[in-house]
């Protein structure tokens, strides 16, 4: 089918390439619940050395600069606890890690996690992280500005690939919490 959003070749419901996912996200997919049906989850292949937003969009459209959004691994820590969550932000800004973050986890400090923590936890490649088939019991925060996109474009657990969403679809995952000004420009 054609995508809905960017210059793929084409776009495939994600429950038809579970093979392309990584165990996590595939789960999730199966699995899904929601509003939206996993049939509009769209997987598009992509080319792995492109998977860096600025390089991305040179290839794929530059349209999607404003329709791609950047899941990253932050922990929160109070006291002797850590609390690990995921953030979603369009890829346009950058995560209020000192503010929002810290705020709603309660936490004392907040900061990114490391790579080897994100890709450990998550089960996905570093640079492939999304918020699909994240953990069970993570916070998921979600910028209210990705769920009113149409569709946004997503990792899928690997470098290779992408996953296209509706924006919407981002405020129904398991943890989400949908937050204003969690994207800081």
């Amino acid at each position: 089918m054609q995508p809905p959003i960017g210059d793929f070749d084409q776009a495939i419901p994600a429950p038809d390439r579970l093979d392309a996912l990584t165990r996590p996200v595939a789960d999730a997919v199966r699995h899904w619940r929601g509003g939206v049906p996993a049939e509009q989850i769209l997987y598009v292949d992509t080319e792995p050395e492109w998977a860096d937003t600025a390089t991305f969009v040179e290839h794929y459209g530059r349209g999607l600069l404003e329709q791609s959004a950047n899941c990253v691994v932050v922990s929160g820590k109070r006291g002797g606890e850590t609390t690990l969550a995921a953030c979603l932000v369009l890829s346009t800004t950058r995560v209020d890690v000192n503010g929002v973050v810290r705020r709603h986890l309660g936490a004392r400090k907040a900061s990114f996690a490391p790579m080897d923590t994100a890709t450990g936890e998550t089960g996905m490649e570093y640079g492939g992280i999304t918020p699909v088939g994240l953990p069970a019991g993570w916070p998921v925060l979600v910028d209210s500005a990705v769920v009113d996109l149409p569709w946004v474009l997503v990792g899928s657990g690997r470098r290779r690939g992408k996953l296209l969403l509706p924006g919407k679809a981002c405020a129904e995952l398991p943890g989400a919490v949908v937050l204003d000004g969690l994207g800081a420009a």
